[in-house]
């Protein structure tokens, strides 16, 4: 989908040329490309401000249909982001036309105050991002999203370019592969067909899988995964996805948490937002994804994801509040809450993959609390690691990203919330203060000393609006952090 280019842009026949105006300052050398933004200035409607745009028709001196001026406001202003948002917009006008490509010219990134690669691979971001349609359910498919997405380059940048563009595609569609996971209904993705889809996603990519069924489950011991499911007739699952190198010098495990629906089981939830508890499975979507990516831009280290995959439902064989059910570890958990099951199969998933893989770092992504929403709102990602480098390094990725993270506490005396009077651990807090700390603080007791973070999703994994590159639902979150900060370690 993603091409680039180096020749001159006016010679190249496209649906619609894009070119990016700030209000203070020129971002081309072309004069013919500086004459078409002063005859898009002539009008009211458009100086250049965050936001604007303009479209001139069979314009003179270029073989495009239709060029597109987008505004990005003050060059002081700027950010990866807002290159991101203004590209996205873009693909979405040219998408809603019923085009079918589009040439994206280069803005000079020095006059934008940004280093080349790190524009160019935000602008390419957007682009792909924005460029995609959760359809598979619509009898009718208005708009389809575009065959090609062009980028003018100077000759003396095209080699960067074209690797930028080739790994960015890679992550974006392992954005958009997890975006279509989590969408998708809940009758489509019960724990066996869920797995089966990420199997099948794989097995295209050096990666070695294996899926642990119920008597796989039964023989690791992994009994609070197994309670978890024992409400639902959708049989348990455990994906592992092995990246293996040649060499590497470094083990990362990703567990991502796959509750494919979420009712709550026995503490059922209230039927306000019930519909969207299909997205509890947005953890396992994005380490499936991001290991699909890493399987094919390659990395030196051996990564490995994680996936346990349950459907926590209400029924005569549903574990209770007040049940008491051994872990793989060996911990005993009482249960305060059936509506707290992330956290119980992360603990056996944790456990198993840290005894199995002996990894260097260990990461979970989980849709995990409602609590971390109250604390952080709907766009910004929970860390928790009482390893300070790990939680720098996933917050850093995550601005370089725009997947936001943001480090909270882990208070050793908090601890106390989680005793039990009957077993070793309660898997809810006392009270309902502090509970994304609380599951954090649970799932630490799994971990076994590793270098661990926890980040907990719960809030950006879905939407129900859009924004200028992601439509409503799901919202393929952490499959580019993860993929940086896979990078970056």
């Amino acid at each position: 989908m993603l091409t680039i280019r180096s020749g001159d842009p006016k010679a190249i026949k496209t649906d619609l040329m894009l070119l990016f105006v700030c209000e203070d300052a020129a971002l081309y050398n072309d004069a013919k490309m500086l004459a078409l933004i002063d005859q898009g200035r002539q009008y009211t409607e458009f100086s250049g401000k965050s936001g604007d745009a303009l479209i001139l028709y069979a314009p003179a001196g270029t073989k495009a249909q239709r060029v597109m001026l987008a505004g990005l406001g003050k060059t002081g202003d700027l950010t990866a982001e807002s290159l991101r948002r203004a590209a996205g917009k873009a693909v979405g006008r040219a998408v809603n036309a019923d085009m079918s490509g589009l040439l994206l010219c280069m803005p000079e990134a020095r006059a934008c105050g940004m280093d080349p690669g790190d524009a160019a691979e935000a602008l390419m971001e957007g682009a792909v991002l924005a460029n995609y349609r959760f359809d598979f359910y619509k009898k009718e498919k208005p708009h389809k999203a575009l065959k090609s997405i062009a980028f003018a380059v100077g000759k003396d940048f095209a080699g960067l370019a074209r690797s930028l563009a080739q790994k960015t595609e890679i992550v974006c569609k392992g954005t958009h592969m997890a975006r279509n996971w989590v969408s998708m209904p809940p009758n489509d993705k019960r724990p066996a067909r869920f797995a089966r889809s990420i199997v099948k996603a794989a097995e295209k990519y050096p990666l070695e899988t294996v899926v642990l069924d119920s008597g796989d489950l039964r023989k690791n011991k992994m009994q609070a995964l197994l309670a978890v499911a024992a409400g639902s007739s959708g049989r348990p699952q455990m994906v592992i996805l092995d990246y293996k190198p040649e060499t590497w010098d470094q083990t990362v495990v990703l567990v991502g948490k796959g509750v494919t629906f979420d009712s709550g089981g026995i503490n059922l939830k209230p039927a306000s937002g019930l519909e969207t508890m299909k997205q509890d499975m947005a953890g396992a979507a994005a380490v499936a994804a991001a290991m699909i990516a890493t399987a094919q831009t390659g990395c030196s280290k051996r990564v490995v994801g994680v996936m346990p995959l349950v459907e926590n439902m209400p029924s005569g064989n549903s574990y209770r509040p007040g049940d008491i059910v051994k872990t793989a570890s060996g911990k005993s958990v009482e249960i305060g809450n059936t509506d707290a099951e992330g956290r119980m199969i992360l603990a056996d998933a944790l456990y198993y993959a840290i005894r199995q893989y002996s990894p260097d770092v260990v990461i979970d992504m989980a849709t995990l609390t409602g609590a971390c929403i109250v604390a952080l709102g709907e766009k910004i990602a929970g860390v928790f690691s009482t390893d300070t480098d790990l939680a720098e390094a996933i917050s850093q990725a995550g601005q370089k990203t725009h997947e936001r993270c943001w480090s909270m506490p882990m208070p050793e005396d908090y601890r106390e919330n989680l005793k039990s009077d009957f077993a070793d651990l309660k898997n809810v807090g006392k009270n309902r203060y502090g509970g994304a700390i609380a599951a954090a603080l649970f799932l630490s007791e799994f971990t076994q000393g590793s270098r661990w973070a926890h980040i907990d999703i719960a809030g950006p994994a879905y939407t129900s609006g859009a924004n200028d590159y992601c439509g409503p639902g799901g919202t393929g979150f952490g499959v580019r952090l993860l993929c940086r900060v896979i990078e970056n370690l």
